[in-house]
């Protein structure tokens, strides 16, 4: 917590001064009414005292608690303003980091998980700057303020008000000891309870096609019955200090009332009077001691939940990012052309190699094409060229430079990236198509000819309102062909030097396919191709075509050189066509 405390900025700290010394302003004035109460209390029991003078110091009063009400309201507004501007930029800089994370980093969190430490973890914290740090401020000064004008008083009274200080201060121990533990639980209680909700709207339709709504039900309501058993429990021990802190608070103010009573009874009739005003101050003072310390316990209450944020969100601010900015701006001799060298792949975590010894090279309009059965590492082979991963062993190499000495944006620039699975933003077409240009303006004659080339334009021109047609997230208003078009459409309008197409073709008919991808080698005859994809047919007139069995290459060549010389491609090919179709080039 104080490790982000001293990350405020400037004006950040000009506020907290500014609240400080305003909230000594309010200090002072509080504790100067029970002054003016005992000279009013000893003007009234004092013969010959003059009416005005009751007045003046009442008047008094009355301005020390107007003035400590503006002080109390412009101090709101000051913490206000500065939790609210602080949790923006700490959202902004936990957005940007999480941005900045590689994927292997991000699935270490889950995608619930951060999801609730960038909304409910900041919002923990938010309320404590917001409603606790005028009260860490103003609870020890009015504590150590109020006990030094009460010291000197009696040692009878100061006694009982220290005793009732180490039974709060009990209180709000044993209750840290017992509640603090159970916070932690709670914040990854809100994890899963977030990962239900999002498994249970992204597969909505699943959901009801196979009549399991009851059963995510059951599901929903065993973590959320959880949560709310644990939530009941810490609220009813925190509940016990209210009680607690009254009974202290009333006690101590009868204690001190039946102390007096008797220090009066047994002093002179002169000092009586003295004794009765010091009486009415000291019990003005103890409650204001007993209050810091009620606002101390409230402060106590909020600390623990956001301390349990506040690493939460610093555990993820903390995070090493293993895919760092390289300086290489781009500016590259070689266009279009990729490079394997010796390449071999394993996660971070993981003991075997997902990838070995992995080399060719693609040069500029070439179109290489990758092909084996699930899990042989296809994917995982081109994510090594836009660094979604870095390579353990070997080099990648984009335009003859590795591509971990590029600048992140030089090398995305570079890139027109299609996913396995396509990905649609809330927006309109035209926003989709045109997303993610890095700087690069897009015409709308661009945008229209990508949705033309990536065969999109029959059903956009279909719709309501043809391009500013408005697209539901992840795209649940078009069908899955649609979105791979649109997906390959924003590939296109990108006019990138290299395209990767992570199986961005399954979802297509076959003639769609064919149409697409002959339109795409006529628009993009001067950029690289890099082609994942099951089917044959997808691959058969690609340059050159690399096989990969459990990670290796076990094959490189056209389509005709691999029938020949490697079985694992012949397999598949005859899997899915007859010899005669692959003869006939798949016709």
């Amino acid at each position: 917590m104080l490790k982000m405390i001293k990350t405020f900025n400037k004006k950040e700290w000009i506020l907290v001064f500014f609240s400080f010394v305003l909230i000594l302003g309010q200090v002072w004035l509080d504790l100067k009414m029970p002054d003016y109460m005992s000279t009013i209390t000893q003007l009234v029991q004092t013969e010959g005292s003059q009416m005005s003078e009751i007045l003046k110091n009442g008047a008094f009063m009355l301005l020390c608690a107007f003035g400590s009400l503006l002080s109390a309201i412009i101090v709101g507004y000051l913490i206000s303003h500065l939790s609210s501007t602080f949790s923006m930029h700490l959202r902004a800089k936990l957005f940007k980091k999480v941005e900045s994370l590689s994927i292997h980093e991000i699935k270490q969190f889950s995608t619930n998980s951060l999801i609730t430490r960038t909304t409910n973890d900041i919002t923990q914290i938010e309320m404590l700057i917001g409603m606790g740090l005028q009260m860490l401020i103003k609870a020890p000064v009015t504590a150590i303020w109020a006990i030094t004008k009460i010291l000197n008083k009696s040692w009878q009274w100061s006694m009982v008000t220290a005793i009732a200080v180490l039974v709060l201060l009990s209180v709000i121990a044993v209750l840290m000891v017992i509640v603090l533990p159970r916070f932690k639980i709670v914040q990854k209680l809100i994890d899963q309870i977030n990962g239900v909700m999002r498994e249970n709207l992204t597969g909505i339709r699943v959901v009801r096609a196979f009549n399991a709504e009851k059963y995510q039900e059951e599901k929903f309501a065993q973590v959320n019955d959880t949560l709310t058993h644990q939530q009941l429990f810490n609220q009813k021990a925190f509940s016990i200090l209210s009680p607690v802190m009254y009974l202290v608070m009333n006690s101590l103010t009868l204690v001190i009332y039946f102390i007096g009573a008797y220090l009066i009874k047994d002093a002179l009739m002169a000092d009586k009077i003295g004794l009765f005003g010091d009486m009415v101050v000291f019990s003005s003072y103890s409650m204001q001691v007993i209050m810091s310390f009620l606002m101390l316990a409230m402060i106590f209450m909020m600390l623990p939940r956001a301390s349990v944020s506040a690493s939460r969100i610093n555990e993820v601010l903390d995070t090493k990012i293993s895919v760092k900015d390289g300086t290489n701006e781009g500016n590259t001799e070689e266009k279009g052309t990729v490079e394997f060298k010796n390449v071999s792949f394993k996660y971070p975590d993981a003991e075997e190699y997902l990838l070995q010894n992995i080399s060719f090279k693609a040069k500029q309009g070439e179109t290489i094409a990758f092909i084996g059965s699930t899990g042989s590492g296809k994917s995982t082979l081109i994510n090594l060229v836009p660094r979604f991963y870095d390579a353990t062993d070997g080099e990648v190499l984009v335009d003859g430079i590795n591509v971990k000495e590029y600048k992140l944006e030089a090398l995305y620039n570079k890139l027109g990236y299609i996913p396995q699975k396509a990905v649609i933003f809330d927006g309109s077409v035209n926003f989709n198509v045109a997303y993610g240009d890095n700087g690069k303006d897009k015409s709308e004659e661009q945008i229209k000819k990508a949705i033309e080339v990536a065969q999109a334009s029959d059903f956009v021109l279909k719709m309501d309102n043809q391009y500013e047609t408005h697209l539901a997230s992840g795209g649940t208003n078009v069908s899955g062909g649609q979105k791979q078009r649109l997906s390959i459409a924003r590939a296109i309008a990108r006019n990138p030097e290299i395209y990767i197409f992570d199986d961005s073709f399954s979802a297509l008919d076959y003639k769609t396919d064919s149409i697409l991808r002959k339109e795409l080698k006529k628009y993009t005859k001067n950029a690289t191709n890099l082609i994942v994809a099951q089917r044959i047919g997808t691959i058969m007139n690609a340059d050159q075509i690399i096989v990969l069995d459990q990670g290796k290459c076990v094959g490189m060549g056209t389509h005709k050189e691999l029938l020949k010389n490697c079985e694992i491609y012949k397999q598949i090919a005859l899997s899915q066509l007859s010899k005669e179709e692959l003869e006939n080039g798949g016709k």
